[in-house]
């Protein structure tokens, strides 16, 4: 983990907070949205591990007033002054989540974001395992809300697993670009999937998800 004096000197998290933005990983998002051309004005945007709430005001700024922007996170965040940000308190492992996430969107999502990551042991291959968990569930949620056509963007760190959820994924979507922002640290192994053009059908894969949920109870 960075000293504090690292983080405090670190230009990113200067920038960050010169911009107004919650949490250093804003600078990151920005990147990629600006590089990807990942939103578009009046989108429907869904970002999963949402706390502090950068990768929202970023989302928000894209959007615009006619968009709308929902955050799901286990902890607690701090309204944004915006009518079309809404927050989710609970848990992805819920199934109830993705009913509150439609409930609020009122049906398909045009972008998934996912900056999950779990808290850190300093075991690698234990860190990416659950960090690949967390990975697969954002997908099991945005199979069940995005639209075809849809897009996502996923963080990841580099391990074992990261080979087989590549090829899972994109047989998921057209196409699957690999990128680290700049804003990414030196030392870390994290890496962002951007995911254009969902194969899936709303309608269809959340009939599915419905259904296995009913078998299982």
């Amino acid at each position: 983990m960075p000293t504090k004096r690292q983080v405090l000197g670190d230009f990113y998290y200067r920038e960050a907070k010169k911009r107004g933005f919650r949490s250093r990983s804003a600078l990151k998002l920005l990147e990629l949205a600006r590089r990807y051309r990942i939103f578009n004005e009046g989108d429907c945007v869904v970002d999963l591990g949402a706390a502090p709430g950068g990768w929202l005001q970023v989302a928000r700024d894209f959007v615009g007033s006619k968009g709308k922007v929902i955050g799901v996170d286990l902890s607690e965040i701090e309204p944004l002054p915006f009518e079309n940000v809404h927050l989710i308190k609970g848990d992805i492992f819920d199934p109830s989540i993705i009913k509150q996430i439609i409930e609020l969107v009122g049906g398909p999502v045009d972008v998934v974001l996912s900056d999950l990551a779990p808290k850190f042991s300093g075991i690698h291959d234990l860190d990416h395992a659950r960090q690949i968990e967390l990975a697969r569930s954002a997908l099991t949620i945005s199979k069940t809300i995005i639209r075809q056509g849809g897009k996502m963007v996923i963080k990841l760190i580099m391990g074992s697993e990261f080979d087989q959820f590549l090829k899972d994924v994109r047989q998921m979507f057209q196409s699957v670009s690999l990128y680290k922002p700049k804003a990414s640290r030196e030392r870390s192994s994290e890496i962002y999937l951007i995911c254009k053009g969902w194969k899936g059908s709303f309608g269809k894969d959340l009939e599915t998800f419905q259904n296995n949920r009913n078998i299982s109870n």
